[in-house]
């Protein structure tokens, strides 16, 4: 696939990247385009071509798999984001995370504020930092304004697991890594986690590794 040019207009570029049909290459940390923000949508791309990239989102975080996509994470520093979470998880994960199913939803100009002052912290992973996963403590509980693809108006509040998701992609497109919210004593690799972490909280992370949780 040619690398888009980067000096290129903003829909020439997508055009390009969309030149191959399947999966988008997912950009890894070290790459400016995640630290660099992202311009509001207001039309750049033509709604045969905005169709196109989302649907090319929604194909690139289910092959990942992942539960969230920003633009920025292929190489896009537009204000878009997709968010899908089947959610197929333990009982006891899913009381313990408010972890519950969220449909396929397209996210334009998203902007959160937190509800309320409490926080959870759960480990977290991110598509554009393989291997590795951290405890992030986040609001419990958002409200999420935007619009979606449609330019309908979104004004959401979101809680649990959901809510993580909406703030950790949201955070994307202003340049902010999880790793920039994340307790550094907590830093484990999927093995780890997997092999040490994997309780429904970090509590028991918490006192080996020795960090504070809210």
């Amino acid at each position: 696939m040619e690398v888009p040019n980067h000096c290129a207009p903003l829909a020439e570029r997508v055009e390009q990247l969309l030149a191959t049909e399947g999966p988008l290459p997912i950009v890894a940390a070290g790459d400016p385009v995640l630290r660099r923000g992202t311009e509001p949508y207001d039309g750049q791309l033509r709604p045969a071509l905005l169709a196109r990239f989302v649907e090319a989102l929604r194909v690139t975080m289910r092959a990942a798999p992942g539960v969230g996509l920003a633009a920025p994470q292929v190489g896009v520093e537009l204000r878009i984001a997709v968010i899908e979470d089947p959610a197929p998880v333990p009982e006891e994960v899913r009381l313990a995370r408010g972890r519950v199913p969220q449909p396929f939803r397209v996210l334009v100009n998203p902007v959160y504020e937190p509800v309320g002052t409490g926080h959870v912290a759960f480990f977290e992973g991110c598509l554009s930092v393989p291997g590795y996963q951290a405890v992030v403590a986040r609001p419990a509980e958002v409200r999420l304004t935007g619009q979606d693809e449609h330019g309908r108006a979104l004004d959401e509040v979101f809680t649990g697991w959901p809510a993580r998701i909406v703030q950790h992609e949201t955070d994307h497109l202003d340049g902010t890594l999880y790793l920039d919210r994340a307790e550094p004593r907590s830093l484990s690799t999927h093995q780890a986690v997997a092999e040490r972490w994997s309780q429904p909280t970090p509590g028991h992370a918490a006192r080996v590794l020795g960090f504070d949780l809210p």
